[in-house]
């Protein structure tokens, strides 16, 4: 029993400093490039995501809507990102990653990708379908639990206002 809980400690210890060394990669490319956290941030959620709005972009940065604003406008003026206005609703734009940002940022990520192929290419299909699971529903658990973290800010926030 206690080999089993050791084993389960060390995968979710493995799974911290997953997280630890993911924002520590992320932070050595941006000082790298100059960018601030906040930019950064942006440019990697948009280049997993493909796409976003400024509102996505001010909930996930934490910025106010006017320093999302600032920070877009910094963004396209380095021609990192394009705006584009939505199809469906011209007031509203839809930010996307520019062709400047992989150019610039590809051979800072490019010896981590291959590292990452090349692991991933020792092991069995098998084996790739439990990492897969364990990732999956790893994240849908952290989803889960920030959106009711977030829920109790909001309640607390209306709570506030009513005194």
């Amino acid at each position: 029993m206690t080999s089993r809980m050791s084993l389960e400690q060390s995968v979710l210890f493995a799974a911290r400093d997953n997280g630890i060394t993911s924002v520590l990669f992320r932070n050595a490319v941006r000082r790298r490039l100059g960018l601030n956290v906040s930019d950064s941030e942006c440019l990697s959620y948009l280049s997993i995501a493909g796409s976003a709005t400024p509102t996505e972009l001010s909930r996930y940065t934490g910025l106010s809507t006017g320093s999302t604003t600032t920070m877009l406008d910094r963004l396209e003026r380095e021609g990192f990102i394009t705006r584009t206005p939505k199809a469906e609703d011209r007031r509203g734009v839809v930010i996307k990653i520019a062709p400047k940002w992989p150019e610039t940022s590809g051979p800072l990520v490019a010896g981590v990708q291959k590292a990452h192929k090349e692991l991933l290419a020792g092991y069995a299909d098998s084996d790739l379908v439990v990492i897969l699971d364990f990732l999956t529903r790893f994240t849908r658990n952290v989803v889960e639990h920030t959106k009711a973290i977030e829920n109790s800010l909001d309640g607390d926030a209306a709570d506030a206002g009513r005194e």
